[in-house]
């Protein structure tokens, strides 16, 4: 803001060519811009800005986008960056994403290595605004809870949601940095994660019961790639990928005839698809097991890297576990 004195000798000077109400007008203009071209903010009594509309928050994930939502409530404008049915592990920004991040207050993403190809962009706007991975939480408070698969060298498994309680601590992260963005409203909230944090613990025990309905050896879960390690580990389910973490990693055939071998032996009665990947593995897999004279099922189609259509149960994060467990379920019993 410029000084006072320099303000005064702006405008007298320029009263003396312009009417009172001009020179009223653009003085008041002048002051709500707060000398930068954007809306002025409210002091909060603590040395720090309050925001005076919505917080302008950019997720890459449905599920760090449902996590903002819920927390930030009516304090914050949620938009994510990859839909349903969007893989993060190939997904590459483009140059209308990388706006929208640049005119965000906050920006929030999975980390661990999700979304690989935006990893670069993610770092760059980093240094000019908070750029936030919600697996931070999980690092700070159970770091001994990620996995690290043999596979995945020197990276930890992204798929943490899987884990109901993991996710908790990634919602009191949104909410730690909520917080200190907009530290006005705090206790809104600390409120709206305590909420939900106590949800998803119900939740937690839910997956826990239902996942325990079904006969330890037949308590098997083959997919397209391998998304469900935390769920396996969390639930007691024995979990089987055609692909590795990361669906850049094909599967080699030498995996794919160990995989239909062990369902053939074990006589494993379903697979099932993902909604983020394409199903012609899993076809496969089925197909090679008839070819060896045993019916698999397809069990139904999973919600792994991306949730369901805005609107729909599924297109929250605990209306996609609840479907997934019930598929599980159903098909395995």
């Amino acid at each position: 803001m410029l000084p006072t004195r320099i303000l005064q000798s702006t405008f007298s000077g320029f009263s003396r060519i312009a009417a009172p109400s001009t020179v009223l007008t653009l003085l008041a203009l002048f002051l709500f811009t707060g000398c930068n071209g954007r809306p002025a903010e409210s002091s909060n009594g603590g040395g720090k800005a309050a925001l005076n509309r919505p917080i302008k928050v950019v997720c890459t994930t449905g599920q760090v986008a449902d996590l903002a939502r819920t927390i930030g409530g009516d304090r914050v404008a949620v938009e994510a960056l990859m839909g349903p049915s969007v893989d993060p592990h190939q997904y590459k920004a483009s140059l209308g994403d990388r706006r929208k991040i640049e005119a965000a207050d906050i920006v929030f993403y999975n980390g661990l290595h999700l979304e690989g190809r935006m990893t670069g962009v993610l770092e760059d706007i980093g240094k000019k605004r908070p750029v936030v991975a919600v697996t931070a939480g999980i690092q700070k408070h159970a770091p001994e809870k990620l996995r690290k698969p043999t596979e995945f060298e020197g990276s930890y498994d992204p798929h943490v949601w899987f884990d109901v309680e993991l996710w908790t601590h990634c919602a009191q992260e949104v909410a730690d940095q909520l917080s200190k963005l907009d530290p006005e409203h705090q206790s809104e909230y600390r409120k709206r994660a305590d909420e939900y944090i106590a949800q998803l613990k119900q939740l937690n025990k839910e997956c826990r019961t239902a996942m325990a309905s079904i006969p330890k050896e037949q308590r098997v879960l083959v997919t397209a790639h391998d998304a469900f390690g935390y769920f396996g580990k969390a639930y007691d389910v024995e979990v089987h990928g055609l692909q590795g973490i990361s669906t850049a990693d094909e599967a080699d055939i030498a995996s794919v005839r160990k995989l239909i071998a062990m369902l053939v032996d074990r006589k494993i009665k379903a697979v099932f698809i993902e909604s983020s990947v394409p199903e012609k593995s899993v076809q496969n897999l089925i197909e090679g097991c008839k070819q060896q004279g045993h019916t698999v099922e397809l069990g139904g189609e999973l919600y792994s890297d991306a949730m369901g259509v805005d609107g729909s149960p599924e297109g929250t994060y605990p209306g996609m576990i609840r479907h997934n467990t019930k598929v599980i379920v159903e098909a395995l019993k």
